[in-house]
């Protein structure tokens, strides 16, 4: 049964208006036909948007010992939507020591998904605490 899905495409700033035409069958679902795109890209986005959807998670960290209490943080790479919450669940539980730098690996592979978790922003130590870097 041939089944159709609409969204929009976020890849460009084109933000095309796509209705996918998919089949879901024994081995799995598989795309039929993209329409309403504008360039290339939005065929890939429809199709990963049906068959496997991915998102990058982005959220903060408490800091101990950094002159702000919170790091942001996001996954390096979109990791499958089905793995967000173990992912945020994961950081909830994690806690970083100051100083942190931007691009600093905080988790090597958040939610057994294969990615890791990196700051957005560095943050310094207090003056009053020393530091180990």
């Amino acid at each position: 049964m041939s089944r159709i899905t609409t969204d929009t495409c976020i890849l460009c700033p084109n933000g095309c208006e796509l209705e996918i035409h998919w089949v879901k069958g024994e081995t799995g679902v598989r795309v039929m036909e993209v329409i309403g795109h504008r360039c290339p890209r939005g065929v890939e986005y429809g199709t990963e948007e049906v068959v496997a959807p991915k998102r990058t998670v982005t959220t903060t960290l408490r800091v101990i010992g950094g002159i702000r209490p919170l790091v942001s943080v996001r996954t390096a790479s979109p990791i499958p939507k089905k793995k967000i919450a173990d992912c945020l669940a994961e950081l909830r539980q994690t806690t970083v020591q100051a100083p942190v730098c931007r691009g600093d690996k905080i988790l090597e592979n958040t939610a057994r998904s294969g990615v890791a978790v990196v700051a957005t922003r560095s943050v310094a130590c207090r003056s009053e605490v020393r530091c180990n870097r």
